[in-house]
């Protein structure tokens, strides 16, 4: 299996893992790589057993509950200004996409406030994991994913219903 392909084809689905794990854009980018160095190590050991985006989207999930216990223990470091995704100008994109991206942004936050097991579940099925390829990617029971995911969603819009 070749690296470089299973990173094109899944390189928007690492991006939105990265970015359900990492507020700060710039740590971010560093979780991408991280996960993607993962990837390249994993890719090896890949047996066959689940389909590659499932298989990917695990070791993903991993390195970022690692990338974000490191950095919850770390103190904090200023030289890391920007906490949210630099936001493209207003002018450039229609008031419709704007709000869309206010949105996006808005849900993820919401979704960064998650337990982990929560959020790997919740992310898994936005990009289209059955609940037997959730249950399989986690570890846990296809009911158990189930019930995560059902109580996520309802928290997710009463959360943004709010705002």
């Amino acid at each position: 299996m070749d690296l470089r392909q299973v990173l094109q084809e899944h390189a928007a689905l690492l991006g939105r893992v990265a970015a359900t794990y990492e507020a700060n854009f710039h740590l971010r980018q560093e979780l991408l790589q991280e996960i993607s160095l993962a990837v390249w190590q994993a890719l090896e050991k890949f047996k066959g057993d689940s389909s590659v985006k499932t298989y990917v989207l695990r070791v993903a999930h991993n390195r970022a509950i690692t990338h974000v216990a490191y950095h919850a223990k770390q103190p904090r470091n200023e030289s890391y200004c920007e906490v949210e995704t630099p936001q493209p100008s207003q002018q450039a994109s229609s008031d419709v996409q704007f709000a869309q991206q206010q949105q996006i942004q808005t849900m993820l936050k919401e979704i960064r406030k998650m337990p982990i097991q929560t959020r790997q579940v919740m992310t898994m099925s936005m990009e289209g994991l059955s609940y037997d390829e959730i249950a399989a990617a986690c570890g846990i029971s296809s009911s158990n994913a189930g019930v995560i995911l059902n109580r996520a969603r309802k928290v997710l819009m009463e959360t943004i219903q709010h705002v």
